[in-house]
C-alpha cells in the first residue's frame, strides 16, 4: 500500500466514524505466523491499521518477516511504531516519524530523526510526523527515552506538549503511558488535550479493556493502540477475536457518545 495515502485515508475514516482501533504487534513477542493471525483477527473485528514495532528487538529480518506475513493476510495499513532507528522496513506502508517532545535527551527529540531521515526517504515510506508524549508511569519507553514524565494529575501539561508539537508540524499526537501500563491516561487529560489541538489524538499504553476503550474515545481520543491485552491471549484466536470485537464495539459506542 505504499501509495502515500495512509494518513489521508485515516483522516477520512475518522471524519466518518470518529474513532479507530489499531492493533500493536511487537515482532519479538510472537512468531511472524502468529502476528499475521492476530492481525487478520483484528482486521475482521474492525481494526483500521496494524502498528508494528515498539521494542529494541523489532528490527532486521524479524521485522521484515513479520510485515510480510501480516501483509499476506491483511489489507489494512501497516504503520511502523519505531522503538529505535533500526525499526524501519520498506515493506511497511507508513511510519510514525516521532519526536519524544518531553525527553531530556536531545537524541530522542531530534537526533534519531536526523539519523533516520535518509533511510526513510530511500525506503519510500509514507511519513506521519508525530509528537510522542510520555505520561506516568512511562514504563520501559519512559526509561529508555529518558522522559520527563507528564504527571497524570496535570492534564494541561500534556495538552501544551501536544499543541507545541502541532505548531512544529506534527500531524498526530500520541499520549503514551507505556506498554503494559495498568490503565491509560486519564479521561480529563484526553479531553483537555483534544480540546487544545486540531490533529488526531492517539492513546497508547494501558488500553486493555472495552471500558477503557470507550473512556478514551468518548473523552475525545481519535485512535487507541491495543497490544498487550492481545499478546496475553498467547495465540488463542477465539479469545483474541472476542476481546477485539468487544473493544472495537466500544470504540464505536465511544465515537457515538462524543458526537
Amino acid at each position: 500500500m505504499n501509495d502515500k495515502k495512509v494518513y489521508s485515508k485515516l483522516l477520512a475514516q475518522l471524519k466518518e466514524e470518529a474513532g479507530a482501533l489499531f492493533l500493536v504487534i511487537d515482532p519479538p513477542n510472537q512468531s511472524a505466523e502468529q502476528a499475521a493471525k492476530m492481525s487478520k483477527i483484528a482486521e475482521d473485528a474492525g481494526a483500521k491499521a496494524i502498528a508494528v514495532g515498539g521494542s529494541l528487538g523489532a528490527q532486521g529480518k524479524l521485522l521484515d518477516d513479520t510485515l510480510i506475513a501480516i501483509k499476506d493476510k491483511c489489507k489494512i495499513p501497516t504503520i511502523l511504531f519505531p522503538g529505535n532507528i533500526a525499526t524501519l522496513s520498506n515493506i511497511a506502508d507508513a511510519v510514525y516519524f516521532m519526536s519524544m517532545i518531553n525527553s531530556n535527551d536531545p537524541y530522542y527529540i531530534s537526533g534519531a530523526q536526523v539519523a533516520s531521515s535518509f533511510p526513510v526517504k530511500k525506503m519510500g515510506l509514507e511519513v506521519i510526523p508525530t509528537t510522542y508524549i510520555i505520561v506516568e508511569p512511562g514504563r520501559a519507553v519512559g526509561f529508555m527515552g529518558r522522559a520527563q514524565l507528564i504527571p497524570r494529575n496535570l492534564p494541561y501539561l500534556a495538552a501544551a506538549s501536544a499543541l507545541a508539537g502541532q505548531y512544529m508540524g506534527s500531524k498526530l499526537a500520541i499520549l503514551e503511558s507505556g506498554g503494559g501500563a495498568p490503565q491509560p491516561v486519564t479521561k480529563e487529560m484526553i479531553a483537555t488535550t483534544k480540546a487544545s489541538i486540531d490533529i488526531p489524538l492517539l492513546i497508547a499504553g494501558g488500553v486493555r479493556t472495552p471500558a477503557y476503550a470507550f473512556d478514551c474515545i468518548s473523552s475525545g481520543a481519535d485512535i487507541i493502540h491495543v497490544g498487550s491485552a492481545i499478546e496475553k491471549t498467547n495465540g488463542n484466536g477465539k479469545e483474541a477475536s472476542t476481546k477485539l470485537k468487544k473493544m472495537c464495539e466500544s470504540v464505536k459506542k465511544g465515537a457515538k457518545a462524543k458526537r
